[in-house]
């Protein structure tokens, strides 16, 4: 892969991420009323206390916000796009196969791949291991129709980020029988630059400064502030 191929690739994913995970990321830290929250009113008052020293209503709202907008919001919406973000940014490698999501020649060890792709090395159940090793095994069984020579090791997930020592049990028992390429090895692989990876992850973080939110945040929080200013429980 070329210079210019693999920059493309960064490029697909800056304007992914801005008109999905960005946009998305916004318009739901925009709606965030307090019944967007299911509140512990045994919890709040300690959470806000214990994250800043008390417990105003801005600090109450913060310690509803920044778990909802930092944690929960942006990583559902990572893995809920993750499709969409094979089929606009990683167009080069779809896959026409049933069950696969990109194919590519591996640059390790020069053999084609047909690869599934995961978010994260918590991010599959129980139930997905069946799925996965069910679509691999139709993979095998058409090469075989087709007189295609597929290995084993040319069947593997590919997670988008971590490390292998984060892999869940889930993905340790499919890695038992495929191999589950993780993080920075599986970027290398797609693309045969090492760097690739961090190169990404600086991609994404390059949105969050181009639309810098934190006056977005900032509001919201004045928002919920002045609900909470009208809400007995919480403002005694």
């Amino acid at each position: 892969m070329t210079d210019q191929e693999k920059q493309e690739i960064l490029n697909k994913a800056k304007e992914f991420f801005t008109d999905t995970l960005v946009a998305n990321h916004k318009k739901n830290t925009e709606k965030l009323t307090l019944k967007s929250f299911n509140i512990n009113p045994f919890l709040i008052k300690y959470l806000a206390n214990f994250m800043n020293g008390s417990s105003n209503p801005e600090d109450i709202a913060k310690a509803l916000v920044y778990p909802r907008v930092l944690g929960t919001s942006i990583n559902t919406s990572f893995g809920t796009n993750l499709q969409k973000f094979c089929t606009s940014t990683l167009e080069g490698f779809a896959s026409t196969t049933s069950g696969i999501d990109i194919e590519f020649t591996d640059y390790i060890d020069g053999r084609k791949k047909y690869c599934q792709i995961k978010a994260g090395p918590n991010t599959i159940n129980k139930d997905d291991v069946k799925t996965i090793t069910d679509h691999f095994s139709a993979v095998k069984r058409l090469a075989r129709t087709n007189g295609l020579a597929i290995g084993y090791n040319d069947l593997i997930v590919g997670v988008f980020y971590g490390t292998k020592n984060e892999l869940n049990a889930h993905y340790k028992k499919i890695d038992e029988e495929y191999p589950v390429i993780v993080g920075q090895e599986f970027w290398y692989r797609l693309t045969g630059d090492e760097n690739f990876y961090q190169d990404l992850i600086d991609t994404l973080a390059e949105c969050a400064l181009d639309e810098d939110c934190t006056a977005l945040l900032n509001d919201t929080i004045e928002r919920l502030a002045d609900e909470i200013r009208n809400t007995p429980f919480l403002n005694n």
